[in-house]
C-alpha cells in the first residue's frame, strides 16, 4: 500500500501567495498610483495603459489602476466582515440549538427555515434603500444576517452528535456550567469546520458584494468596489477592454485564491481528505 500525498499543498501555497499580493495591491495601490482614485485626467479620457496611467483610465478621466485598488479594498472589508460574522453567529446559533435542545432548538431551527424560504437578493433589494448612508459596515451586517443558515444546520447537527459524548455528559454531571461545557468540550471540535468555512465564505461574500452592487444595490456613489467599477464597465468591455478586464480578473483571482487556501486548510485541518490509498 501507499498513500498519495496531498494534491492541494501547491494550490494551497498559489492561493497565499494571490491573497497576499491582492492585499498589497489594495492596501498601497492608491499610494502608489500616480493618480489618486477620484482625480480626473481631462487630457486622458479613455485612455489605454501607459506610462502615465498603468492600467488606462476610464471613460471620465479617472486611473483604472488606483480606482480598482480602492475597489478591491473595499470589496475585501465587507467580505472578510461578512464571513467572520455570519460564522461566529452560525456557531452561537448552531451550537445553543444542538446543545440546549428545547425551545433553544425549536426557535433557532424556525429561524433558519424561514430565512432559507425568504429569498435573500429580495431581502437585501428591499432594505437596500434604507441602508444607504449608513456606511458600508450597515450594508456588510445586512449580507451576514442573510448568509449563516446553512452553516448553523451543520454546526447543529455536530452539536446533537457531541453532547452525547463521555466526555461531554460527565462533565454535565458534574456541574460543569452549560456554557463552559460548549466553550471547552463542543466548540473547539468544530474549529476545522469553521476556519474552513469562514475561509470560503468569504470568496463568498466578495460575489455576493459584487452581484449587489453591480445591480446598484450595494456600495454607491462616490465609493468603488469591484462590482460598481464591473458595473459601469461592462457596456464597453469590448471598446476600452482594460476598464472592465482589470477589476473582473482581480475579482475572479481573490475567488481562485480563496478556494485554493480554503481546499488546503480543509487536507490540513481534515487528514481524512487529505490523502488516498490505493493498491500498490
Amino acid at each position: 500500500m501507499r498513500i498519495l500525498p496531498s494534491r492541494h499543498g501547491p494550490g494551497a501555497l498559489l492561493g497565499l501567495v494571490l491573497i497576499a499580493l491582492l492585499c498589497a495591491y489594495a492596501a498601497a495601490g492608491p499610494y502608489v498610483s500616480p493618480s489618486s482614485p477620484t482625480d480626473i485626467d481631462y487630457r486622458a479620457l479613455s485612455a489605454p495603459p501607459g506610462a502615465r496611467h498603468w492600467f488606462g483610465t476610464n471613460r471620465i478621466g479617472q486611473d483604472v489602476f488606483a480606482q480598482t485598488a480602492r475597489g478591491l479594498q473595499k470589496s475585501l472589508l465587507i467580505g472578510l466582515f461578512v464571513a467572520l460574522a455570519g460564522t461566529a453567529f452560525a456557531a452561537v446559533a448552531g451550537t445553543c440549538a444542538g446543545y440546549f435542545g428545547g425551545w433553544t432548538d425549536r426557535a433557532v431551527t424556525f429561524l433558519v427555515d424561514l430565512f432559507l424560504v425568504v429569498p435573500g437578493f429580495l431581502v437585501l433589494v428591499v432594505v437596500a434603500p434604507a441602508l444607504r448612508g449608513a456606511g458600508w459596515v450597515a450594508y456588510a451586517g445586512a449580507l451576514a444576517a442573510l448568509g449563516w443558515m446553512l452553516t448553523a444546520r451543520a454546526v447543529r447537527a455536530t452539536a446533537l452528535s457531541l453532547r452525547e459524548r463521555p466526555y461531554v455528559t460527565a462533565a454535565r454531571h458534574m456541574g460543569v456550567h452549560p456554557l463552559r461545557i460548549v466553550r471547552r468540550h463542543i466548540l473547539p471540535h468544530m474549529t476545522s469546520f469553521l476556519i474552513t468555512h469562514g475561509t470560503i465564505a468569504t470568496a463568498g461574500a466578495v460575489i455576493s458584494e459584487a452581484g449587489l452592487s453591480y445591480f446598484g444595490f450595494g456600495v454607491q456613489p462616490p465609493d468603488v468596489s469591484l462590482g460598481t467599477l464591473i458595473a459601469d464597465s461592462t457596456e464597453v468591455a469590448l471598446t476600452y477592454p482594460w476598464m472592465f478586464f482589470f477589476p473582473t480578473g482581480m475579482l475572479l483571482c481573490f475567488v481562485l485564491a480563496v478556494n485554493l487556501v480554503g481546499e488546503g486548510l480543509r487536507d490540513a485541518l481534515d487528514p481524512r481528505t487529505a490523502r488516498t490509498e490505493v493498491p500498490a
